[in-house]
């Protein structure tokens, strides 16, 4: 709550408000302080309340600010939920209501006077569906209606051109220079104007160049739609020839094959596009992404130092040490022999990766693809402009028909071995279907037989057994091969280090000597650098010198010029006050009566007399108000008791009147009797 009032205080302390309150001076203000406050909030956001609510009835304050907040879209907190109670608290000037509206709206200034703004020509007009009936009324309803939504799509307009960068400044200079260029160009055209007058038939020559201007025009535009139809023409060319050869290819493939291969290999087409879609390009794509984001967050991040990339390397070889060690734990705790699903876990990583490496090489050879048939269409291109049709010589058709006929016979043979691989491959599948189909029986009657023996699961057993034997045999062999491979290696970054001492040995005699160089240059280096620093610190300190030296002055410049100016205006007031004096004299001495009632004496004394008849007047009233007071009091007392013998009496009439309709009281022997 404290940081709610030193936000609003803030807030009312800065423009436009400048109230000057402290959290004391805003914790004591009255209700009604407090709403006049909110209301001069409110009006700084729409102008129309603007009012003072000393001249305004509670229940119309109440009315007004509650159709504002309406429409400024204010929603009370949830311990204000009851609507009775805020409008009860909103009257009331009550703390817990106000202090939250304000700290709401001194939060969004600007976006509420946008929303005001708009609400002035946005919020709709209800108008009862009794009057929509009349024609005039809908018809201007519906013109309304359509303003509105004109005024939309211009503030839309505006918000983009405001958005969009443009300034007004920039677009007036843009208009200033262009106004002068027109001037500068209807001044030349005046000038070759009076230049032509000279020549004799100036009329026909303009005439012929207008004619001549018309024509080069005519001529580009001819030109151009020349152009754009030999595009359009060589467009339709490359599609016409796309669709000849889909057209060959497909009847070539309805020749050459039944439809089931059709339906196998579109089903094939299908699926490795699906892979495509739904595996390989989102992984490509998220990759993408994530890098796009790195760089974006790269490029956001402030400039880099030595001492930031030593940092970031330390970080990254501590993460990768971490990684590693993980790594060895994990393959320490997890024994590849008890692991039953690494093979498979293998098996699926290798066909996986393969499956990438055959997609990425359909993407190369479908890239390819497309840009050998763009040089195609480039080349037939080039071909039809240079001498109008594609020609072939006879020797390089001699050489595409030995080409089309060696690959003819090539996918003879190997369709022909594709059908015997596929009949073969049948073959397989059903004597491996029947052999699972065998195996599943002789594996129940096993089971069974372990069962009826007593020792059941001894074939699982002796079966893992043997895979693992394997598996181990396997690890041996390859500890034996990472072994050797480990060796070699060693051997050959040894040599490769020799080596490299003997490269770098000359080099390193240099770089003593380049050293030596080095430590005598960062000597005289310093040298320079101290005279440098104590000749800087020297100017630095005569030029602060200078600065204050010129501030000084600067300040009583100012000061001198405003004494200056204050006893010029000074002296201007008493000049005009001495022409006053002046014009009084005049007026005074002056033998004019018109001009003497204008002086400020006569005015004055006019007043004087006027005043003194009136204190005289008073004066009288006064003294008859003295002489009369006695007798007045006497006269207003007797009244007063006339007035109170007057009610005396007409109680007791009341109360007689009430015993009489009651009944007769007899007293009789100190007892009191009621006669009915």
């Amino acid at each position: 709550m404290s940081e709610q009032l030193k936000f609003i205080v803030e807030r009312l302390n800065k423009d436009p408000f400048k109230k000057n309150l402290n959290l004391i001076t805003f914790d004591s203000l009255e209700p009604i302080q407090l709403l006049q406050l909110l209301n001069d909030v409110l009006a700084e956001i729409d102008p129309k309340q603007a009012v003072d609510l000393r001249e305004e009835l509670p229940e119309q304050t109440l009315r007004r600010t509650s159709a504002v907040l309406g429409m400024l879209k204010y929603k009370p907190p949830a311990s204000q939920a009851d609507v009775s109670s805020f409008r009860q608290g909103l009257v009331m000037g009550s703390k817990p209501v106000v202090h939250p509206i304000l700290h709401w709206l001194l939060q969004r200034v600007p976006e509420l006077k946008k929303r005001a703004y708009l609400a002035r020509f946005l919020v709709k007009l209800e108008v009862p569906a009794d009057f929509l009936q009349d024609d005039v009324i809908s018809d201007t309803y519906h013109q309304y209606e359509e303003l509105v939504e004109g005024f939309k799509t211009n503030h839309k307009e505006c918000e983009q051109l405001r958005m969009s960068g443009f300034s007004t400044a920039e677009i007036r200079r843009d208009i200033s220079a262009m106004e002068e260029e027109k001037d500068q160009l209807i001044k030349r055209v005046e000038r070759l104007k009076k230049r032509v007058e000279s020549v004799s038939n100036h009329q026909r020559m303009l005439e012929q160049a207008r004619q001549l201007r018309v024509e080069k025009e005519r001529e580009e535009s001819l030109a151009h739609q020349k152009q754009e139809q030999k595009n359009q023409l060589f467009q339709a060319e490359q599609r016409l020839q796309r669709a000849q050869q889909q057209l060959k290819d497909m009847r070539q493939a309805a020749a050459d094959a039944d439809p089931e291969s059709f339906m196998r290999r579109l089903e094939e087409e299908i699926k490795i596009n699906s892979y495509m879609v739904s595996e390989k390009l989102p992984k490509e794509l998220e990759a993408m992404r994530h890098a796009v984001q790195y760089l974006q967050k790269v490029a956001s991040e402030p400039a880099m130092g030595r001492a930031d990339l030593q940092e970031l390397d330390d970080k990254i070889k501590d993460v990768d040490y971490q990684i590693n060690h993980l790594i060895e734990r994990k393959m320490m705790r997890n024994d590849p022999m008890d692991d039953k699903l690494a093979l498979f876990r293998q098996q699926s990583s290798i066909i996986i990766r393969r499956k990438e490496a055959k997609a990425e090489e359909l993407q190369e050879a479908r890239e390819e693809l497309a840009s050998a048939e763009r040089e195609l269409g480039q080349r037939t291109s080039k071909a039809r402009d240079s001498d109008g049709e594609e020609v072939v010589r006879g020797d390089e058709l001699k050489r595409l028909v030995m080409k089309l006929r060696s690959k003819g016979t090539v996918y003879k043979k190997k369709r022909q071995e594709m059908v015997e691989l596929k009949t073969e491959f049948g073959v397989l599948q059903r004597t491996e279907e029947i052999l699972k189909q065998q195996q599943e029986a002789v594996q129940l009657k096993l089971q069974t037989m372990e069962a009826e023996k007593g020792v059941s699961g001894y074939s699982n057993t002796q079966e893992e057994l043997e895979r693992v034997s394997a598996i181990k045999s396997e690890l041996d062999e390859k500890k034996g091969r990472t072994l050797d491979d480990m060796s070699g290696m060693v051997k050959k970054l040894n040599s490769m280090i020799v080596e490299k001492k003997s490269a770098l040995a000359p080099i390193i005699k240099e770089l003593r000597s380049l050293r030596q160089q080095c430590q005598v240059l960062n000597q005289e280096y310093e040298e320079k650098k101290s005279q440098y620093e104590s000749c800087a610190a020297g100017l630095e300190s005569n030029r602060s010198k200078l600065e204050q030296e010129v501030k000084a002055m600067r300040e009583e410049t100012t000061q001198e010029e405003n004494r200056y100016h204050h006893i010029n205006c000074m002296s201007e007031i008493v000049e005009m006050q001495i022409q006053r004096a002046a014009e009084e004299m005049k007026a005074y001495v002056s033998s004019d009566p018109q001009e003497k009632k204008r002086a400020i004496r006569e005015v004055y004394m006019k007043n004087i007399a006027e005043q003194e008849l009136l204190g005289k007047k008073l004066r009288e009233k006064q003294k008859l108000v003295r002489e009369n007071h006695s007798t007045n009091m006497e006269q207003m007392k007797m009244w007063r008791d006339l007035e109170q013998l007057m009610e005396c009496k007409q109680q007791c009439f009341i109360r007689a009147q009430s015993e009489a309709s009651i009944g007769q009281v007899i007293q009789d022997g100190g007892k009191d009797m009621l006669v009915l």
